[in-house]
């Protein structure tokens, strides 16, 4: 299975679930079974080998940017 995402999106889930991760020690507090998880941990991992922003002084204001893209129009 191939799944595409956006630069964008990559970096909001990347950041969404790196914040989930921090917050909930580990994802336990949002999991029924380990396989789950495992494979938000795996998917964290793929976007983290993917992405170079997460390395830049201004990570915070990109992942800003990325999100103002993605938001629905009012």
């Amino acid at each position: 299975m191939r799944i595409s995402l956006t630069q964008d999106e990559a970096l909001v889930l990347f950041e969404w679930l790196s914040r989930i991760d921090e917050q909930t020690n580990d994802f336990r507090d949002l999991v029924e079974d380990q396989a789950e998880q495992r494979a938000l941990w795996n998917l964290s991992c793929l976007l983290e080998r993917e992405l170079v922003q997460p390395f830049s002084a201004n990570y915070a204001e990109l992942v800003e940017q990325a999100r103002s893209r993605l938001r629905d129009e009012e």
